[in-house]
């Protein structure tokens, strides 16, 4: 029996057609049907196009390129799935932008990811799916159940499919350094953790001294996004000026627009990883670029959360060497 019989719809959202095509490709369902029309003043305006009364709803919208109208976008086909009585809403976001407004680290400031969360929980969210959040500890926003699945496996594969040798894994600041250290045990590897100083927010950072010893070393820099590629650029440029070989770079989510496109062809990096958490064509036909998909790994945990099924069982699966 297909999950469309057994009551399950995915939807895509504005932001992430492409993803949910492939989504529903790795299920072997159909693509639910609906449109949204965003009118000359910039009023946003969704519609189900078919029953889902009863159904499981899943539906998918990255917070990328444009988040204020993609997160709007996400509330209301929410509210459109839960008035039109379907049986449970599950939000997928791939990329959750305002993840990186997690705390009160500066006077008169708001929370943006706990006002995101109350905003999909008071329209009826049942479930969030999403990856690599800025902060996990996000999920404690939520009075929801959320699930936070991870890139690190189709990336690795990918840096281990170009047999670097005398390989170090590089963290841009100490804040990323515990997830490095999953990077390094995967692909067997040396750490190095940067010191990056950020003083405003104009999205450039400094980095201040490299730890570790990558003289001599083909490094791999990774991080869990890049907007402007300023971060990533800088350290290419400093461990260069230690003595450092071939540099690569990987994220999970990639925002860079032409200027950013720009600053990675004039930097050492010879190569950068990303997956397609953002529907980007401008990143994703660049050739120093390379996209790995996740979509496989959504639909992975779709099936098993609808099968009623533990999602430990996927973890397993995509971190066969992390304890």
């Amino acid at each position: 029996m297909s999950h469309d019989e057994i009551g399950m719809r995915i939807f895509a959202g504005s932001s992430s057609q492409p993803f949910v095509d492939k989504m529903c490709q790795h299920l072997g369902v159909e693509k639910g049907q609906g449109y949204a029309i965003t009118f000359s003043e910039g009023n946003t305006f969704v519609k189900i196009l078919e029953k889902v009364r009863d159904k499981d709803v899943y539906i998918v919208q990255s917070i990328g390129l444009n988040p204020n109208n993609e997160f709007m976008e996400l509330l209301f086909w929410i509210d459109a799935f839960k008035r039109s009585s379907a049986n449970s809403v599950t939000a997928i976001i791939p990329y959750f932008g305002y993840a990186k407004g997690d705390k009160k680290d500066e006077p008169r400031v708001s929370i943006r990811a706990r006002v995101c969360a109350d905003c999909l929980e008071i329209t009826g969210i049942d479930r969030v799916i999403t990856m690599d959040l800025h902060s996990p500890q996000i999920q404690g926003f939520f009075k929801k159940p959320v699930d936070h699945l991870y890139g690190m496996a189709p990336l690795c594969e990918y840096i281990q499919s170009k047999n670097i040798g005398n390989m170090v894994v590089a963290s841009p600041d100490a804040g990323f350094a515990k997830s490095v250290r999953k990077y390094a045990k995967f692909l067997n590897a040396q750490v190095a953790i940067a010191d990056k100083v950020r003083s405003a927010h104009d999205e450039n950072a400094e980095i201040m001294e490299i730890i570790g010893d990558v003289q001599g070393k083909n490094v791999v820099i990774v991080d869990d996004f890049t907007i402007s590629g300023g971060t990533l650029v800088n350290m290419a440029h400093a461990l260069k000026g230690l003595g450092a070989g071939q540099i690569y770079a990987c994220c999970t989510h990639a925002l860079l627009q032409e200027k950013g496109l720009k600053a990675l062809e004039n930097s050492p990096i010879e190569e950068l990883v990303i997956t397609d958490t953002v529907e980007n064509p401008l990143v994703f036909e660049h050739p120093k670029v390379k996209v790995v998909s996740v979509s496989h790994i959504f639909a992975q945990a779709v099936k098993i959360i609808h099968d009623r099924d533990s999602l430990s069982s996927l973890f397993d699966q995509i971190n066969p060497n992390i304890s």
